[in-house]
């Protein structure tokens, strides 16, 4: 019986995975019947440039290809000789196993002066051309610059940079690349469809995964799975061939650390361990898949051209798991891993470090955000509850309750809906963002995130696209900076109210109607240093007068 991979190799361009941007160029070729004298396909291994050099040479040599067709019929008697081999016009050489110059010269030089029939092309498919000698290539060379009418190379290798650029630069050069996880996927469940296999979506793609882009690897893997399992492959079955993986424990550890679950954390570590999965691979496959959610969380688009290709199933379960997370703490959680994973070689227990990383995450980060936020707390009562010169002279009286008044300002009856509305927040939200960055940096990319919607009752609404944001609002002390902060901007007295909107898209007519950040900064500083000499100077009048008992005379 035929092995998987040689049963259901592709016989026409339809029907070879990826490479569409190989696929196209050469079927445009044929079609305009503007076939090149040599090509050159290179790239890793198992991605299918055989396959698609045979699929090529059988095409031009089709004998009921009609004009502007690229596909061959596999039907006539040159289609069915290329199928079994037998052909004389397809000539396939392993340079592996003949490097030597007088290997080329007999079977490539002189058999290339061999004429062939009309409408006919002589194919030469050179596998492993990097492993040729260079007295070969330089043998090959003439021919390939100048060769016989209707023949044609086709050179494949996996080590181009061995090729010297003498032959390079005679080719038409096509860069294969590796098969990506839902298209190896699809690839396996077709070839389970036609033997009548029933097997789970996820173990296909574990199988996927296993395979790392080669499409040869994939369906020896799923032939030994069924081999073992039968016409009906059960998880319990498979695991006993494909190899541990550490993607399904790095995602469940994920998820423990997005719940600050260290208990269960530290209990998947060690059962990783315990099960004889490289903990230096484990790391590894950790950082990448944290650097893949980074990523997505900067552009999308980004995170499915460079990040690690995981499968339908996984990207699901990754995406519920990262809604709470955000940016700075995935920076925080890879730089924290890249640190771990070079102490892992000098540490006399291997997951010491990594346990190490998890707790600190998940218990130390809850006492230090505590922490920031008493912090914050305290900070923002010594800069809104400054003393002034009269707080220190005995003649004028103290009012004791100045902080909480502060603090806490009150409501103002006099408040109406109609002296101010959301385009006026909008106009001046650049002037709302300076001013609270004096009393908290971070608050100040929170709120550059979040879109004002509307004010109702005296209440202005703030939109987020994270609950994150919209819990860090809703704290006392960050609740009570924005109200002071939008009473400076505007003169009023508003409430704010934080919701998640995950569809949200930012205004970016906020970003335009805006004065310049500097501009802006400066103009509050004039405005506010006034403020103060006014201040000093009024005070300092008050005194003087109540300690000579004078008066003001107009």
């Amino acid at each position: 019986m035929a092995t998987l991979y040689r049963k259901y190799r592709p016989q026409n361009f339809k029907e070879v995975v990826n490479q569409n941007h190989i696929k196209i160029t050469l079927e445009h070729e044929i079609k305009s019947n503007n076939i090149a004298h040599a090509y050159l396909f290179c790239g890793p291994r198992a991605v299918g440039k055989t396959t698609l050099a045979r699929v090529f040479a059988k095409s031009i040599n089709c004998e009921q290809r009609k004009d502007g067709e690229s596909e061959a019929c596999n039907q006539c008697s040159s289609c069915q000789k290329i199928l079994e081999g037998k052909s004389l016009n397809i000539i396939e050489m392993d340079a592996a196993s003949h490097t030597g110059v007088d290997n080329v010269r007999d079977n490539i030089v002189a058999a290339s002066r061999i004429s062939v029939e009309k409408g006919r092309y002589k194919v030469f498919i050179i596998d492993e051309a990097h492993m040729l000698s260079i007295p070969a290539f330089n043998a090959l060379l003439k021919t390939l610059e100048e060769p016989p009418e209707r023949v044609v190379f086709i050179l494949c290798t996996t080590e181009v940079h061995k090729v010297p650029n003498t032959i390079i630069s005679r080719c038409q050069r096509f860069d294969f690349k590796k098969i990506n996880v839902n298209d190896l996927t699809k690839k396996l469940q077709f070839i389970c469809d036609q033997e009548g296999i029933k097997i789970e979506k996820n173990i296909l793609e574990s199988i996927a995964r296993q395979s790392e882009g080669h499409m040869r690897d994939a369906e020896s893997i799923l032939g030994q799975v069924i081999s073992i399992g039968g016409k009906e492959i059960t998880q319990k079955e498979a695991d006993l061939v494909i190899p541990r993986g550490n993607i399904l424990e790095v995602i469940n550890l994920l998820e423990a650390l997005s719940r600050k679950d260290a208990s269960q954390a530290i209990g998947i570590l060690n059962s990783a361990v315990q099960e004889g999965i490289d903990i230096k691979k484990f790391s590894s496959d950790l950082i990448e898949i944290l650097r893949k959610v980074l990523l997505s969380k900067v552009n999308r688009n980004l995170a499915e051209k460079l990040g690690l290709e995981l499968g339908e199933e996984i990207e699901l379960k990754l995406n519920n798991i990262i809604k709470d997370l955000n940016t700075p703490q995935l920076i925080h959680f890879i730089e924290k891993f890249l640190k771990a994973k070079e102490e892992l070689k000098n540490s006399f227990i291997i997951q010491l470090p990594l346990e190490l990383v998890i707790v600190e995450l998940c218990i130390q980060d809850n006492s230090v955000e505590q922490n920031l936020n008493s912090f914050t707390s305290k900070k923002i009562k010594q800069n809104l509850n400054k003393p002034n010169n009269s707080f220190n002279n005995p003649y004028v009286k103290q009012d004791l309750n100045q902080e909480r008044k502060i603090q806490t300002p009150q409501k103002n009856n006099n408040f109406s809906n109609k002296n101010i509305n959301i385009n006026d927040i909008k106009d001046k939200w650049n002037e709302v963002l300076i001013r609270i960055k004096k009393y908290n940096h971070s608050l100040t990319f929170i709120l550059r995130v979040c879109e004002p919607r509307e004010i109702v009752n005296g209440t202005l609404r703030l939109a987020f696209k994270y609950k994150f944001h919209k819990n860090r609002i809703k704290e006392e002390a960050i609740d009570s900076i924005i109200r002071n902060v939008l009473n400076e901007v505007y003169g009023a007295d508003l409430e704010i109210e934080a919701i998640v909107d995950d569809a949200i898209l930012m205004d970016n007519s906020l970003e335009n109607k805006a004065l310049d950040n500097d501009a802006i900064e400066k103009n509050i500083d004039i405005k506010e240093k006034e403020q103060e000499e006014e201040k000093d100077d009024g005070d300092l009048m008050t005194n003087m007068l109540k300690t000579f008992g004078g008066k003001v005379v107009s």
